[in-house]
């Protein structure tokens, strides 16, 4: 199986990405020369690394009927310098006032199967082709 993506270029730093039906814009910061409008694509992973967690999570507490009030999720982006690579992504969860001591260890687990993180952790093969 594979998934085609399609990019664009709208004008300015701006980089569209079509996936299925959904179209998801980028930009660049004014000082990169662009105008902000957007995200952009190294925000987008990082928020697709959050958003992953925060499903299992929630979908650990829903299965079980567990109240999902006050719970929250943050996730720290530590890098050493300017550049973002040699990090550490701290996920740090707040479970909701009487969350069952006895699922703290199982919520855990279920963050950990987030498929972004099992993804970084397999990294694929990268392969770039010229087209004319």
């Amino acid at each position: 199986m594979s998934e085609q993506l399609e990019v664009s270029f709208p004008g300015g730093k701006r980089v569209d990405v079509r996936l299925r039906d959904f179209e998801i814009a980028t930009d660049q910061p004014v000082k990169a020369g662009g105008a902000a409008s957007a995200p952009q694509p190294f925000d987008l992973f990082l928020a697709s690394l959050a958003a992953c967690a925060g499903f299992y999570a929630l979908n650990f507490c829903q299965s079980r009927t567990l109240s999902t009030a006050g719970l929250r999720l943050h996730m720290l982006w530590e890098r050493e310098g300017k550049q973002p690579l040699r990090t550490r992504a701290r996920l740090q969860l707040t479970l909701p006032a009487g969350f069952p001591p006895k699922y703290r260890e199982g919520i855990i687990r279920a963050m950990d199967l987030c498929a972004v993180k099992k993804q970084l952790q397999n990294p694929p093969e990268f392969t770039t082709e010229l087209l004319n």
